[in-house]
């Protein structure tokens, strides 16, 4: 059995990620009493006519706030009967997040007469800490829109063809933000930039002038075998300490060229030695 659960401020994206799953045969509840988590992995094990059951749950602000203090010894209890469980956190920065109710017009579940709508989504964080401290993946959705999320949340959650810890190398572009869930982050600015090359702007790192430039540059070379070094000796000890998912983020000005490239070139240098890795280009659009 697997069973995926789904937690974040309103407004997040939970429901597009509930949609997500349900797509791809996921049994889907939303806003479960987290008390009642145990029991419905026991029945799930046990009442489900499917080989392999696959359930996803919304967990959120709207649960009690005891119930959310408990979720730690709650999650344990559900892990305990050896069932596959992801913790998934989604959130955006308030300033979005406050966007995205005025644009919508929803209430959000904590705010009332004395609490405002800023006020609410500030508690939020504070009541889904224990989530918080436990989540396997964290998604900032600050930037994706909602087709960019669904892409996302495919590339995590369902694109994973082993087992194990599943690694993303994503490159992007510092003008837009660094990643907040990023386990590591690698600066390859002080790299010779096409940009400034009038017959390469209009390239990426994913096409064939573009490589050839960045592969001629002694420092771009050094900076690769640095790096690579590096994940080749590091990842397989995360991957040894029960992480389910590592983030590895490698930035540039823009996200379209040095970033790129690198990101492109060491996640498909480590898919043979690391077998479930994902490549993404987060600003490549």
């Amino acid at each position: 059995m697997r069973l995926i659960i789904v937690s974040g401020r309103s407004g997040s994206g939970k429901s597009t990620a509930l949609d997500v799953l349900e797509d791809n045969g996921f049994y889907c509840i939303d806003n479960l009493p987290a008390g009642l988590l145990p029991e419905l992995a026991e029945r799930a094990l046990v009442h489900t006519e499917l080989l392999h059951p696959q359930v996803a749950v919304s967990i959120d602000a709207r649960n009690l706030p005891s119930h959310l203090k408990r979720f730690p010894e709650l999650l344990e209890e559900v892990r305990a009967r050896h069932i596959k469980c992801d913790v998934i956190y989604l959130d955006a920065d308030e300033e979005t997040l406050l966007k995205r109710f005025s644009e919508t017009r929803r209430r959000h579940p904590l705010t009332n007469e004395s609490r405002s709508l800023a006020e609410a989504i500030a508690d939020e964080s504070l009541l889904l800490g224990p989530i918080i401290d436990l989540a396997d993946l964290k998604i900032d959705t600050t930037h994706l829109n909602l087709y960019q999320l669904r892409d996302s949340l495919k590339l995590r959650l369902l694109n994973q063809p082993e087992p194990g810890t599943a690694f993303l190398i994503e490159s992007f572009g510092f003008k837009r933000g660094m990643p907040v869930d990023a386990d590591l982050v690698f600066d390859v600015r002080c790299l010779p930039n096409p940009y400034w090359k009038p017959d390469l702007r209009d390239f990426s790192g994913l096409d064939q002038p573009v490589v050839e430039y960045l592969s001629a540059q002694a420092d771009v070379e050094d900076m690769y075998q640095d790096i690579l070094a590096y994940l080749t000796k590091w990842l397989p000890r995360f991957a040894a300490s029960n992480r389910a998912y590592v983030t590895v983020a490698i930035g540039c000005t823009g996200g379209h060229h040095r970033s790129v490239y690198l990101a492109n070139r060491i996640g498909e240098t480590l898919k043979p030695i690391l077998k479930n890795v994902q490549i993404r280009h987060r600003d490549l659009s």
